[in-house]
């Protein structure tokens, strides 16, 4: 592995890491306008890093292949989700909006589950720039260099509202600021570990370079449907939230084509 693809696969923890750092200029609580409006970029931010990083370049590749390009994106979009759900059904975590956990019933503390929920969100997009570097390293025309550091940037740039909505409910529930910094960069350290296991498999086996790609955008968007765009339209405001989507998308295929 050289020191590029080292560097691509941590410039989204860093995104959560800076984020996680707004507690100690921030106030306990953050505005809630401008909570929806970074999960609505967040969530856009995804969405567009599903279709132009992963599915896309999915289905031109099987097309290279000489096979039904349809197959390995609609199979791997479908496991993708499945894996989530099941992920998210098993693993006791609580969203900050929340009062009531989800998952396997478990006795955590408030601030843990915190931390859990935010981590599950992080695991497909640690996959996602995995493959992304795994591609362009196998020599694939489809995917290049270049496109593997938008999609890492593009995913750091949302990680940064990220890091922020977990370390200040975090200060919230009377962690000290330097305790909610730590928790809130260490949910990201399981983007890097997803990458690296990703591009592990990858390397195993590339023809389900296809699948893998297709695996990450449905993961994304499971995660974008089930958690980040419901928290963003709940409640009051919720046209900032579909703003912050408009923005986010359009950010993250402007860095994809100028980029990739």
């Amino acid at each position: 592995m050289n020191t590029n693809t080292i560097i691509g696969i941590l410039i989204p923890f860093a995104g959560t890491a800076l984020g996680a750092a707004m507690v100690f200029f921030m106030k306990k609580q953050m505005n809630e306008r401008l909570q929806k409006l970074l999960l609505g970029f967040a969530s856009g931010v995804m969405i567009a890093a599903s279709v132009w990083s992963l599915l896309i370049p999915a289905i031109d590749m099987a097309e290279q292949k000489g096979g039904t390009a349809w197959i390995p994106a609609a199979a791997g979009f479908l496991l993708g989700m499945g894996f989530l759900l099941v992920l998210d059904t098993l693993t006791p975590h609580l969203h900050f909006t929340e009062e009531k956990p989800e998952g396997v019933p478990a006795h955590l503390k408030k601030t843990t589950m915190l931390v859990l929920a935010v981590t599950l969100h992080n695991i497909p997009e640690g996959m996602a720039v995995g493959v992304s570097f795994a591609g362009a390293m196998t020599g694939n025309t489809t995917l290049t260099l270049a496109g593997a550091f938008a999609l890492s940037v593009g995913i750091a740039i949302q990680n940064f509202p990220e890091g922020a909505i977990i370390s200040m409910p975090l200060r919230g529930q009377g962690l000290s600021k330097p305790r909610a910094f730590i928790y809130g960069a260490l949910s990201g350290i399981v983007e890097p570990a997803a990458a690296l296991l990703t591009i592990f498999l990858t390397g195993l086996v590339v023809p389900l370079l296809p699948y893998l790609l297709s695996f990450a955008a449905g993961a994304m968007i499971y995660v974008v449907v089930e958690e980040l765009i419901p928290e963003a339209q709940a409640g009051e405001h919720s046209n900032i939230g579909t703003i912050g989507v408009a923005l986010g998308f359009t950010l993250m295929m402007i860095l994809d084509v100028a980029l990739g």
